[in-house]
This record gives C-alpha cells, sequence and structure tokens, in this order.
C-alpha cells in the first residue's frame, strides 16, 4: 500500500508536469504570434512613417520656394503685376507674371510681348489641357482634373539686367503632391533683348561649370541632411537646363525640374554659385553685364 501510494504519488506529479509543458507551449506558441503580428504592425507603421516624412519634406522644399524673398516689392516702378485665371469645372489656370514699364523704356515691349505671347499663352494652355483629356470614353477621362500654376521671381542685377525665374506647377487628380518645372530668363534692359548662356560664360565651359555644380552638389549631400538620395547631375541634363539660371546679388542660380537633380521628397530645385568661383569661366568682356558695377544706381 505505502508502495502503491508512492507510485500514485509520482504519476500525478509526472502528470502536472506534463500539463504544464503543454500549457507552456500553448503560450509559447501564442507569444511568438503577438510578437509576429507586432513586428509587422511595426513594418507597417515605419514605412507610412516614411511616406508622411517624405510627404512633410515635399511640402517643405515647395514652400521653401514659394516663400524665398526676391526684388518685386523693392522695383515697383518697373515691375507692373499681372495675372490670369480660369476656374472651369476639369481644370484650374492660374497664371502670375511681370511687365515691364514700357514708359521707362520703349524696349520692354520686347519682355512683355515674349512673356504674354509666347510663355505665358493661355490659348496654348487650354489647348494642351484638353488634349490630354481625350481618353477614349475613359471613366478616368471624367474624374481626371488638371491645375495649372504660374509664379515667379524678378531680380533686378544692376541697371542693365533683369533676371526672371518662372516656376510652375501642375497638379494632377489622384497625385498627392504637384511636380515643379522651371524657365530662368534674363533681360537686358538697355538693349532689350534676351540674354544667353554664352553672353555670360566663355564658349564651350559647359564641362567645366558642370563639374563645379557637381562638386557643390556632392558638398550638399555629404555636409546637409536635406540632400539625402540626391546624385550628381549628367552632361545631358546641365545642357538640357544650361540657360536655366539667375543671378541675384553675388550669385549665379541654376534651377532644375523635379526629378532631375534630386528626388521630389528631398534636396533642392537648384544649386547657387557665388560669382567669385565662376572667375574660371565667366566670359571677360565689357559686354558681360555680370562685369557691370552693382553700384550703380538701378532703375
Amino acid at each position: 500500500m505505502k508502495y502503491l501510494n508512492l507510485i500514485l504519488v509520482v504519476l500525478l506529479f509526472t502528470s502536472c508536469k506534463s500539463d504544464k509543458r503543454e500549457e507552456s507551449v500553448i503560450e509559447t506558441e501564442d507569444i511568438e504570434q503577438i510578437i509576429s503580428k507586432e513586428l509587422d504592425s511595426l513594418q507597417r507603421m515605419k514605412g507610412d512613417g516614411n511616406a508622411v516624412t517624405k510627404s512633410i519634406s515635399i511640402e517643405y522644399k515647395q514652400k521653401e520656394l514659394i516663400e524665398k524673398k526676391d526684388q518685386r516689392s523693392e522695383f515697383e516702378k518697373l515691375i507692373i503685376n499681372k495675372s490670369y485665371e480660369i476656374q472651369q469645372p476639369d481644370y484650374t489656370i492660374n497664371f502670375k507674371y511681370p511687365q515691364l514699364d514700357e514708359s521707362l523704356n520703349a524696349s520692354n515691349r520686347n519682355f512683355n510681348e515674349f512673356i504674354t505671347d509666347y510663355y505665358v499663352n493661355i490659348k496654348k494652355a487650354i489647348s494642351d489641357i484638353e488634349a490630354s483629356k481625350i481618353l477614349c470614353d475613359s471613366i478616368e477621362a471624367i474624374n481626371f482634373r488638371e491645375d495649372r500654376f504660374i509664379d515667379y521671381k524678378i531680380y533686378i542685377v544692376n541697371d542693365q539686367l533683369v533676371s526672371v525665374l518662372f516656376y510652375k506647377e501642375n497638379f494632377y487628380s489622384g497625385a498627392m503632391h504637384p511636380s515643379y518645372s522651371f524657365d530662368c530668363f534674363n533681360f537686358d534692359l538697355n538693349k532689350g533683348v534676351f540674354m544667353k548662356y554664352e553672353d555670360f560664360f566663355n564658349q564651350g565651359s559647359e564641362e567645366e561649370l558642370l563639374i563645379l555644380i557637381n562638386e557643390r552638389i556632392v558638398n550638399k549631400i555629404q555636409n546637409s541632411e536635406l540632400y539625402y538620395d540626391c546624385w550628381e547631375l549628367s552632361a545631358s541634363d546641365f545642357f538640357e537646363s544650361k540657360n536655366n539660371f539667375v543671378i541675384n546679388d553675388n550669385h549665379v542660380e541654376f534651377y532644375f525640374d523635379d526629378c532631375v537633380m534630386c528626388p521630389s521628397y528631398t534636396g533642392s530645385y537648384s544649386i547657387e554659385l557665388p560669382l567669385v568661383d565662376l572667375l574660371s569661366v565667366l566670359k571677360k568682356s565689357n559686354s558681360n553685364l555680370l562685369m557691370v558695377d552693382k553700384n550703380q544706381p538701378s532703375r
């Protein structure tokens, strides 16, 4: 009887131990499932957070451009602000652009006619939008909407030179953010003509200037958190955009469309180079308006 009781105690203990082991296995599996679900959730949150961070960066980058100061308020006698707006169910056009006072100089008409007839061409903009909507009875054609916005920055470099940046915002239905593209014009107030790259820089200096620009980009990438994922400019991209620069104070600033120099969510739309760093590529001529004494009275 004594041994029988001992055997019963051992069996009971073993049974309890086995039950606890099975219970422990079940609990372990449950915990592993919970951990796995939490990790999946964290991964999704991380991904969403990355998207949110990029979205905020895009908005900051675009806001920085829009709020960038220019000199239009300082030269109210020369600059006349113009705007043109159309609101339709399937598109919006909102163009803002400068005109130069022709009473100050008759040659300002050349600037005004080019801007209104060629650059700010409302009829062409409407035609382009309508052409893009011909999607052959597609449901997308009904829901498709496009917003086109143009604004500008203007700088008066000296008594002879006006430098204008146009930034164009295109927003399409379904997109989270608008895309940006740029056009820059430099206008000789005395001669009434638009200036090109060769009017300021040595003939054939593009490769040397591209090296200077890429050195500045690499420096930005290495020393600024805002320039992660940016890259050096290719020769073809620079040659296509070589006339896309404005002159402000003692700097030349080259502008590039979205995703040419940096992805839309980081970096900047432009690279600014001090004139002192450009001496080797600047045209050494009295006709180069960058060589005009900036202390001359401005218009």
